[in-house]
């Protein structure tokens, strides 16, 4: 004899006969995805569904939820539907399309006294209503900032330009020779623009995109006393 409350199951806000779902999803579909959020990422979007349903099988109500790759700030924004907290990491900016953008969009903003929040995804089975806050740093950039004055350049002369200020603060890689770097200049100036700026790219210690924490006391690399204090507030310092 089997008893009817023994078979249901609570899925989205609603009772249903089901079983245990199998290490083989195929029931999160992927309906209206590219609007989910709020932001614009064709094809590279996971359905907030899938998040909820990782997150709720894997934590309890207000951990902390960590995702390394945020992109599109999807992680994040299920974890805050789902009353968990996060932490996210991210090295490419997305613009209006990414994490940040799109907690906002989930948080919301009052319009006309009225607060205006992300409905799509899995706001109606969270009983989402907007709300709280977070906290965003964005790391200072070291060689990362002369990389990217580096793919901005137009010209050979700005490329030099970049260079001589590249001798005082980059950090180049250990077995870069400056010496014969500079001798063969006009060599350089032979390349086309994009060999250019390839072989700039090549001399940097790409562990030094970003400014250390050991380091910020350096004045070259001209580290605010408001960023030091953020800083050391981080890492409890």
């Amino acid at each position: 004899m089997l008893f009817v409350k023994d078979r249901l199951i609570e899925i989205d806000g609603e009772k249903t006969f089901s079983e245990p779902i199998s290490d083989i999803w195929d029931d999160v579909l992927p309906n209206d995805l590219h609007n989910e959020g709020g932001v614009i990422f064709k094809k590279g979007k996971k359905p907030e569904k899938l998040m909820q349903r990782i997150i709720e099988l894997t934590t309890e109500v207000g951990d902390i939820v960590l995702d390394f790759h945020l992109g599109s700030g999807t992680t994040a924004s299920s974890a805050l539907k789902c009353k968990r907290q996060f932490i996210g990491v991210e090295q490419l900016d997305y613009g209006q399309n990414d994490s940040v953008q799109r907690l906002k969009n989930a948080i919301g903003k009052y319009v006309n006294g009225v607060l205006q929040y992300d409905t799509r995804g899995i706001s109606s089975v969270t009983s989402w209503r907007g709300g709280g806050d977070f906290v965003y740093i964005e790391l200072k950039r070291s060689n990362k900032k002369f990389i990217e004055d580096i793919e901005a350049a137009t010209t050979t002369e700005q490329l030099l330009e970049i260079w001589e200020q590249m001798k005082q603060r980059a950090f180049f890689r250990f077995s870069l020779d400056m010496q014969k770097f500079e001798e063969n200049i006009e060599q350089f100036k032979t390349l086309t623009l994009d060999e250019q700026k390839a072989a700039l790219c090549s001399v940097f210690d790409l562990n030094q995109l970003y400014v250390n924490r050991a380091d910020m006391n350096d004045d070259e690399l001209q580290v605010s006393d408001e960023e030091k204090r953020v800083t050391n507030d981080f890492y409890g310092k």
